[in-house]
């Protein structure tokens, strides 16, 4: 495998009309997000794609780092810009894109752990950060990072060693960068076209998710819930059973699997 990605390869087999038609590429940068962000403000077309090789400060949800070392893995976000009323579409349609990108390319099942982390038996390998900027009542872009650990040596990082995985370390082998890449750009756009045409793609999201019918804990803001993961609903919120017997809707959360 080369050093570096090589966008020669990326670039003869994507079937996209726009989504990784731009890249702008670094070896090494701070963060693809914030890359990212900069090129949304400055206007950049819709559908392009900041990849690096290697992130020095990169983030996950929550503020969380992500750790993020060179050329082994995939950085990369997307610039959008959804109509308002499919923004919350981004957070099914993500998850789902990488899963099947990455069950194109190895030989592996790739399950959701609600909102939108990527595991492969049972373990994290992929984060993803979905940010928006709303002017009024339209969006001005919303930002899709996504970071897949492709072939990273987990066990060189104990922080991680035990949560997190990697595509070659489920294989036993290396798997290309570009062919994910290419994989990733084109299986999204293919989604997010179908949801701007109305089709669902969300049984299709559920159908993957790990989170139902296990014991959780989640926390958002300041509060805590624990129950049952039951079910989720058309906007992408889990539907929680309390112990009790009640349910609770919740929008977006920080999920531990119990048991």
């Amino acid at each position: 495998m080369g050093l570096w990605l090589d966008f020669s390869r990326v670039e003869e087999r994507l079937e996209t009309k726009y989504v990784g038609r731009n890249i702008v590429y670094y070896t090494r940068t701070g963060s693809t997000q914030d890359i990212a962000r900069r090129e949304g403000e400055a206007g950049a077309p819709e559908g392009t794609a900041v990849v690096a090789d290697e992130q020095t400060a990169g983030r996950g949800r929550l503020g969380r780092s992500f750790i993020s070392p060179p050329n082994v893995n995939l950085y990369v976000t997307l610039v959008l810009k959804p109509p308002l009323e499919r923004l919350n579409t981004l957070s099914v349609i993500t998850p789902l894109a990488v899963a099947e990108a990455v069950e194109s390319v190895a030989p592996i099942s790739a399950r959701i752990k609600w909102p939108n982390d990527i595991l492969v038996n049972s373990r994290k390998a992929c984060g993803i950060l979905i940010e928006s900027e709303l002017s009024g009542d339209e969006v001005s872009y919303s930002l899709v990072g996504m970071g897949v650990n492709v072939n990273m040596d987990v066990e060189a990082y104990p922080e991680i060693a035990d949560i997190a995985t990697s595509l070659k370390r489920e294989l036993g082998r290396e798997v290309s960068r570009e062919d994910l890449l290419v994989a990733l750009l084109n299986r999204y756009e293919a989604l997010y076209e179908a949801v701007k045409r109305g089709k669902a793609v969300h049984e299709a999201w559920r159908s993957r998710l790990e989170t139902l019918g296990r014991q959780v804990q989640v926390r958002f803001g300041e509060q805590l819930e624990e129950g049952l993961a039951e079910d989720v609903d058309e906007k992408g919120s889990l539907i929680l059973r309390r112990a009790d017997g009640s349910r609770v809707i919740i929008a977006a959360g920080d999920v531990t699997l119990r048991g």
